[in-house]
């Protein structure tokens, strides 16, 4: 079992205490936050060793969990790997590109693995569409919630969008070619609202939306290739598959057969994927914990973790053009 720690026990903290403490590959050792008050009760409630500074913790573990606000997470992330600690940290990656790239250059000069939270790649519904998605040329995302004052310290684009660009990422394998986007600040100081289209080398497009302003809960995304449409819904964890194929010359009484203007005829498929329950959290601390332990490449690399941060950095200075 790998001895593991966290620092930052906020509201996403506790969950990764809890989640790691139930885990089979982990050891909790305990955890570091800033706020001793906050650590006091923590430790009452729940019991885990609270660790008086970050050097001790780091110290203490052969994985640190790194899950404060972003702004610290360079000098986190810096401290663990440069104790040669592997390192999982929560999505953004860092505060700027410049800070992730120097932390994926020292994890790679200190021979430590790393890992990003970005949690909805292990989602079961998208794991499931994703054995079914085969280069596709348009995608669309909608990726609302409902007004939440924790997290507007960041703009929509790195609190909410980054989950879709990430996984928009690890399926389109082509370089971005351009980046438009606009935003809209209506309560925070920060866009609270955002759409942003993505152009890629090899002609796809994706067009992703943003709100943390709406008045319900939305994460949808959809895939457009040749002859197929699949749909993904995060949150109800539902993947819908519709294939097109050649009609037979005999379709049955209740087939759904399609003719284009050129008189080809096809023929309308629905399948619905078996998809797993699962908690993706732990799924992806897990499954950091089989990279460290067979020495192989993390399922979010922080290479990964830094192009989703590059583009959504992208997306929030061409804002300031508008």
């Amino acid at each position: 079992m790998l001895k593991a720690g966290v620092i930052g026990a906020g509201h996403l903290g506790k969950i990764h205490l809890k989640l790691l403490d139930q885990s089979s590959k982990y050891k909790l050792i305990g955890f570091y936050d800033v706020s001793p008050e906050a650590s006091e009760k923590i430790t009452k409630e729940f019991g885990y060793k609270r660790f008086l500074t970050m050097n001790e913790l780091i110290e203490a573990c052969d994985v640190v969990d790194v899950v404060t606000p972003t702004l610290y997470h360079f000098d986190c992330a810096k401290k663990v790997i440069e104790a040669g600690k592997h390192l999982f940290i929560e999505k953004p990656i860092t505060h700027t590109v410049e800070e992730a790239v120097t932390i994926r250059e020292l994890a790679k000069k200190h021979n430590v693995r790393g890992q990003v939270g970005h949690v909805e790649r292990f989602n079961p519904a998208f794991m499931a569409a994703n054995k079914q998605i085969k280069n596709p040329m348009f995608i669309e995302t909608h990726r609302l919630s409902e007004f939440n004052p924790r997290g507007t310290d960041v703009s929509v684009v790195l609190d909410l969008m980054i989950h879709d660009i990430d996984a928009i990422l690890s399926i389109v394998d082509s370089n971005v070619k351009n980046v438009i986007s606009s935003g809209v600040s209506v309560i925070s100081e920060t866009p609270d609202i955002a759409n942003a289209r993505i152009e890629f080398e090899n002609g796809c497009v994706a067009n992703l939306t943003a709100s943390r302003i709406s008045l319900k809960s939305m994460r949808k995304a959809r895939f457009f290739q040749k002859d197929a449409y699949i749909s993904v819904d995060f949150l109800e964890k539902k993947c819908e598959v519709v294939k097109m194929k050649n009609a037979p010359e005999n379709p049955d009484d209740f087939a759904m057969i399609l003719t284009n203007a050129e008189g080809i005829k096809k023929q309308i498929y629905f399948e619905n994927p078996k998809i797993d329950s699962n908690n993706a959290i732990l799924d992806e601390l897990e499954s950091f914990a089989d990279a460290v332990n067979n020495d192989t490449t993390p399922i979010v690399t922080l290479g990964q973790g830094t192009e989703a941060l590059r583009v959504a950095m992208q997306i929030i200075k061409n804002f300031k053009k508008i």
